[in-house]
């Protein structure tokens, strides 16, 4: 099957991104350098290319019941304009996907999904739906891009409507003109930084990145390209979960750490309640940590976590955190050794290298990390 191309294919290649084969879509890793990005996204801002992502619209009069039961998460109370974040679970309670829900009031929403999962969660969906909802897979048509980073809001106003700085985090217009183009905008990221994800028709999404590639270039904001590898490292230092990674169909929610977004008390009883109640009843046999190496090494996902030479977990992300300027990992272990602090052994290439457990996420922006790190 050949790798599909986003509407921004020929910018990437005219800005010499170095191109490869994600979940299906040919996508950059990168541009100038990851590290390079990373840290401009922090320091001035970063558009990124998240046109895989997969959006899937849900409406009728059963639609807000229908999203209790499908999501852990409680979406009773939003309000027309809110989003919220929430996993989708089997009744074993792994996890079919982690998504963003958009409520344009109570009988239309938009879940944003991750590419990878995008035709597995719309079968998943279609097989619980009910008579008085209606599924729509709008990803083929749905063009998004990231604008993440300190001055994403300038940008923005540069070429939008003035009613977007008065957007509140996890919120949304449906509908705003941005370069003269109608789009959804959003105020959300995946990368620990303020920051707007755009949505509009894939006809004219070129148009809308150009102008902003134009508008971020001038006046000194310092707007660059930015690539997956950015991308993952920017969502590692915030202590964001990747699916595959930190969730999967035999990782639950609670086991990600993401307890608050498992809702065991509102009206419908939600797909795989019952098995993460047991989970959580009985006691996690795992709990997702952070870690940074304090000899040189970089932990890498799959290698194993040990104390005392015995075995006690696995690390699920890894990668050298420019923001940092230290070796960071997401890593599930028992909980005994879970505690910030605890002293723990990560093998690599056979060889056992000292890290330390930590208090995730590892960085937020404004604050400051472990009482130690780099400021944000």
């Amino acid at each position: 099957m050949t790798a599909r191309k986003t509407p921004f294919y020929t910018w990437h290649l005219d800005l010499k991104g170095k191109m490869v084969d994600f979940a299906g879509w040919v996508l950059p890793v990168q541009y100038d350098g990851i590290v390079e990005e990373v840290r401009r996204v922090r320091e001035s801002a970063g558009i990124f290319d998240v046109s895989h992502m997969g959006e899937i619209l849900v409406e009728g009069k059963g639609a807000a019941g229908f999203l209790q039961k499908m999501l852990t998460n409680d979406v009773a109370g939003l309000k027309e304009g809110q989003i919220k974040y929430s996993p989708v679970c089997y009744p074993d309670g792994g996890t079919v996907d982690d998504i963003l829900v958009y409520c344009f009031h109570g009988e239309k929403y938009l879940l944003v999904v991750n590419a990878v999962n995008t035709e597995k969660d719309f079968a998943w969906l279609g097989k619980h739906c009910p008579d008085d909802v209606t599924l729509r897979d709008l990803s083929k048509e749905t063009a998004q891009i990231a604008l993440q980073g300190p001055n994403s809001l300038e940008i923005m106003l540069a070429l939008a409507e003035k009613r977007v700085a008065s957007l509140r985090y996890y919120h949304f217009l449906p509908e705003v003109a941005v370069a003269g183009i109608r789009c959804l905008v959003s105020r959300t990221g995946y990368t620990g930084e303020d920051g707007f994800e755009i949505y509009c028709s894939w006809q004219e999404a070129k148009e809308v990145w150009g102008e902003l590639w134009s508008a971020g270039r001038e006046n000194g904001l310092g707007l660059v390209p930015a690539g997956l590898g950015a991308r993952d490292i920017l969502r590692l230092e915030a202590g964001m979960p990747l699916y595959g990674h930190e969730l999967s169909e035999k990782i639950s929610p609670l086991y990600a750490g993401l307890g608050r977004y498992v809702s065991f008390d509102k009206s419908i009883d939600f797909i795989g309640r019952e098995a993460l109640l047991k989970q959580k009843e009985e006691g996690l046999r795992f709990k997702l940590c952070g870690l940074v190496m304090a000899e040189r090494g970089i932990a890498r996902e799959g290698y194993t976590v040990r104390s005392g030479g015995a075995d006690i977990g696995w690390v699920s992300s890894g990668s050298w955190s420019p923001t940092l300027d230290a070796a960071v990992a997401l890593a599930f272990l028992s909980p005994g050794y879970a505690a910030a602090g605890t002293r723990v052994e990560v093998v690599i290439r056979g060889r056992e290298y000292g890290a330390e457990v930590v208090k995730l996420p590892f960085y937020r922006r404004e604050k400051q990390w472990n009482g130690r790190y780099r400021k944000g």
